[in-house]
Formats: structure tokens, C-alpha cells, sequence
């Protein structure tokens, strides 16, 4: 500590730290000329951030993107104001508790042929499951709903699908037996939920994690063999469910999530979570 520091602490009226920097913030590389017409360009275009440094670089050429941005930020007008009917509103999923599952089928190819990869995921915990067939008829559909209801420790109270016949009957098979895929969410008292008719974006959460998942897989890397294929996509789900943080879950892992459902309603569990986890059980 200096002495002439605390002498000037002394004489001060407060006990809060004074603001550090010049007292009048202003550009080291913008004159007051040069910071006016910027300021009087943007109110009267409301032109994006890149669109006016193209535009002003003509008469200032010394201007950089970042100058132009703390310019903009000084003077309080760094974001453009929000124009109605410019975008739609956006509309909040309602909030589920962990067990609701989005279910759909995607096509993948190895050198061997083609392959179906069904994929689930938990809405709200975003937990992946996801199996390799060589087809994809209902009874793998339904044989794929329990293996998905052995694979995680809690319960599924509701299954989201389209209207693939892997699914649920035809609108002409009325007279048909019921479908197995229904039978098996009647068996665990799952309530299963179908998309309307050319709504696709419905079931929007799992197209995204079919699209993740090719691309970590065969968009990627040339799979001589199917078994390559289910090893290699093993091994992305359990990095992705153990170990990738997501910023909807504010950077915890989808199986973090899951231990925090744990903690505060154990009733939804038929086993404790933390079995699951990779390394020693403390």
C-alpha cells in the first residue's frame, strides 16, 4: 500500500470504490467529429452494425468494427429498436416433468446397406436414446419403447410420434386389432400423443437430435460395417448424456438433470440414478 493512497482514502465522503477511467468516456481513435457522424448515420438509417462500418469506412477509413460498436454503446444506441410484425412471437413449450419423450425414425447407410436409427429424447431433461435396425416395422417400434423404458431409471408418462404405421394404425384400418405400439404404452400407463398431419415441426426436438446425430456419425466418418456404426453412436450418447453441458439445462449434463429430479421427486424414479453413472458408486 502507498501512503498517498490511503491519504486520498481518507478524504473521501464514501466507502464505495470509485469508478477506474476517464471520467468522459470517449474513442482514442474517433475524433468528436468523426463520433457525431456516426451517431447522426445510425439514427437516421437504423442500418445493422456491419452495414454501417461498410458505409462509413468510405469517409473514415480507420474505422473498425469494434471503434464503431463502443461508439454505439457510449451513445445508447447499439441495438436497434425492436419493429412490430418484424418477427413472430415466440411461443413457450409447456413446462413437463422428465418421462416426456419425442420418438421418431431417421435413415442412415453404411457399406453394408442401409440402416434405421430411432432415436428418443426427454423433453425436458433432453436424455438421448437411440438403437440401429436393419428395418423398421411396428413390432421394432414396439420392442425400441421397451428397451427405451429399461434405459432410464424413471418414468415415462407420455410418448410423442407421428402417424408412421410404426406407430399407430391407418385412418382406413378401423376394424384393425389394436397396435402393438399402443398396447405396449397401455401396458406402463403411458399416454401415447400423435402430431397433427403435416405439422412435422411438432416433433421438432428429436429432427434436431436425428440431424446431431448424423452429423457426429455418418455425415462425418465412411463405416465399413454396421456393427462400426452402433459402436461408434454408443459412444456419442454417452459423451452427449454424461458429459455435454447444454445451455437450455444452464450447463449441466442431461444426466446432472436427471440427479437433480432425483433429489427433489424420488416418487417418479423406479431406481436411484447415480447407479447409472460412469465410474465408482460413493
Amino acid at each position: 500500500m502507498n501512503p498517498k493512497t490511503v491519504a486520498k482514502w481518507k478524504k473521501r465522503t464514501h466507502v464505495d470504490d470509485a469508478p477506474m477511467g476517464p471520467k468522459q468516456p470517449r474513442s482514442t481513435v474517433l475524433s468528436q467529429e468523426e463520433e457525431a457522424l456516426i451517431i447522426a448515420f445510425r439514427r437516421h438509417t437504423l442500418l445493422p452494425l456491419d452495414d454501417c462500418l461498410y458505409a462509413l469506412q468510405a469517409t473514415i477509413p480507420h474505422l473498425t468494427r469494434s471503434a464503431l460498436h463502443r461508439c454505439l454503446k457510449r451513445r445508447g444506441i447499439n441495438r436497434l429498436p425492436d419493429i412490430e410484425g418484424d418477427k413472430p412471437a415466440k411461443k413457450k413449450f409447456k413446462p413437463y416433468p422428465i418421462g416426456y419423450f419425442h420418438i421418431d425414425i431417421a435413415e442412415v447407410r453404411t457399406e453394408e446397406g442401409k440402416l434405421r436409427l430411432f432415436v428418443a429424447i426427454d423433453r425436458a431433461s433432453k436424455f438421448a436414446y437411440a438403437e440401429l435396425h436393419t428395418d423398421a416395422h411396428k413390432t421394432i417400434a414396439a420392442q425400441f419403447l421397451r428397451h427405451l423404458i429399461a434405459a432410464v431409471p424413471y418414468n415415462s408418462h407420455t410418448v410423442l410420434t407421428d402417424n408412421g404405421i410404426q406407430f399407430t394404425n391407418r385412418k382406413r384400418d378401423q376394424y384393425a386389432f389394436q397396435h402393438i405400439f399402443a398396447r405396449v404404452c397401455q401396458e406402463w400407463g403411458i399416454d401415447h400423443r400423435l402430431t397433427k398431419t403435416n405439422h412435422p415441426w411438432t416433433n421438432g426436438q428429436v429432427g434436431r437430435m436425428n440431424r446431431t446425430l448424423k452429423e457426429a456419425t455418418v455425415k462425418k466418418y465412411h463405416y465399413q460395417t454396421h456393427q462400426h456404426l452402433k459402436e461408434h453412436l454408443q459412444t456419442f450418447l454417452m459423451a452427449y448424456n454424461f458429459a455435454k453441458r447444454l445451455k437450455t439445462l444452464k450447463g449441466l449434463t442431461p444426466y446432472e438433470y436427471i440427479c437433480q429430479w432425483w433429489h427433489k421427486e424420488p416418487e417418479r424414479f423406479t431406481m436411484n440414478p447415480y447407479h447409472h453413472t460412469l465410474g465408482l458408486n460413493t
